[in-house]
């Protein structure tokens, strides 16, 4: 069996598990392209044989994969926002300046990231889709396949939580903050 073929029998006996991680991660309709790039990026690394751990490699590939697209995904957004401002539908006083500029940074993208991952998976899928990918309600409930009264709670349970585990990250100078899900235990309900 050559090199090659080794690694696809390799692929093809851990896709379900690249399918699984790259789904927490991104709408459904760009998991398929994610963990087919991965293969294709597999395909063109040209010292193979250095590889120690094929499997382990390929998982860390799809999830930096899932992770660029949600920054592109982000940059998007922002250069959305950005042309709104240029067009004039986006005078709403120098605070939303100030909010676009520190939600742009990396240190605070990292942080919304880390919040979102500790959503619930539902939540956080509906979120995702909402807030990053900008589908409506209506689209996000039929991906889900959810009542769109449902994606609403589970859209704003995720901002509450998101925001709720941000401040709770600045005021703790990054260090030692508590999940959403913990932090609403520790509460006595739901944040």
């Amino acid at each position: 069996m050559s090199e090659t073929e080794s690694y696809s029998s390799i692929y093809l006996s851990i896709r379900n598990r690249l399918v699984r991680l790259v789904s927490r991660m991104v709408p459904p309709k760009d998991i398929e392209d994610i963990v087919q790039e991965t293969y294709v990026r597999l395909c063109q690394v040209e010292k193979k044989s250095e590889i120690r751990a094929p499997r382990s490699f390929m998982v860390t590939m799809a999830r930096n994969l899932a992770l660029d697209h949600i920054k592109r995904a982000e940059s998007r957004l922002t250069v959305s926002v950005e042309e709104d401002e240029v067009l004039g539908f986006g005078e709403a006083e120098d605070l939303s300046d100030k909010t676009v500029e520190k939600v742009i940074s990396d240190e605070e993208f990292a942080l919304f990231c880390e919040a979102v991952r500790h959503l619930p998976v539902q939540c956080r899928r509906a979120f995702v889709l909402k807030k990053v990918y900008g589908y409506s309600q209506r689209e996000v409930a039929e991906q889900l396949n959810l009542s769109e009264s449902t994606v609403e709670k589970h859209i704003a349970q995720g901002i509450k939580r998101c925001a709720y585990f941000m401040i709770q990250r600045e005021e703790n100078g990054e260090g030692g903050a508590k999940s959403p899900t913990s932090m609403a235990a520790h509460q006595g309900g739901r944040p």
